[in-house]
């Protein structure tokens, strides 16, 4: 006699069962640890909404703000102030050149007015340097190439002395360029001022 066949089980019932009690659901937008940042909202009963900033976030210090000197340091500060007064002083002595009161005076080339215009043009090319640095890289330039030709026009570039010293003015007003970081022993000084009590 064969035995009958009984009642066919549920599926779906042992998949559930089958499932242990202690498995996370899948939630949306929500780490495992519950630390993250987003809006999602948990499909289990033990998941919440992460909406909290992380603990490890810390807040960077934006740093303190030199203090800015006041008075001739910092109208200084705003311009080429060494290249200009070194291109100034460079024409200033080329010029003395052209009518010191020596026996011997070396000209080179042109003679005449040459010999006075370009030291002249050195002289105002350094104090537009100072008062007008809008336009530094021009004058800079222009100084630096009239400083070339009193090689020729000015008795060697009065005797040497001038031609150094208005190549290395201009080249400081060249590479000169606007609010730089200011220097560590400037710095330095300016804290042991307010540090020592008036």
């Amino acid at each position: 006699m064969a035995a009958e066949p009984g009642p066919a089980p549920d599926r779906a019932a042992d998949t559930t069962a089958a499932r242990p009690a202690d498995t996370p659901a899948t939630t949306t937008g929500v780490p495992a640890d519950g630390t993250g940042t987003g809006a999602g909202a948990g499909t289990s009963a033990g998941a919440g909404t992460g909406t909290g900033i992380g603990t490890g976030e810390t807040v960077a210090e934006t740093p303190a703000a030199a203090p800015v000197p006041r008075g001739f340091a910092g109208w200084r500060g705003r311009r080429p102030f060494w290249g200009g007064l070194l291109v100034v002083l460079a024409g200033a002595e080329i010029l003395f050149t052209e009518k010191a009161p020596m026996r011997m005076v070396i000209r080179i080339g042109m003679l005449g007015l040459a010999g006075y215009i370009v030291p002249a043009l050195m002289v105002l090319c350094g104090l537009l340097l100072i008062f007008h640095p809008v336009q530094r890289v021009f004058y800079s330039v222009l100084a630096a190439l009239a400083t070339l030709g009193t090689w020729v026009t000015s008795n060697l570039g009065g005797f040497f002395i001038g031609l150094l010293l208005g190549l290395i003015g201009s080249s400081l007003a060249f590479g000169w360029l606007p609010d730089q970081p200011r220097r560590r022993r400037v710095l330095r000084r300016e804290a042991k001022r307010e540090a020592t009590p008036a």
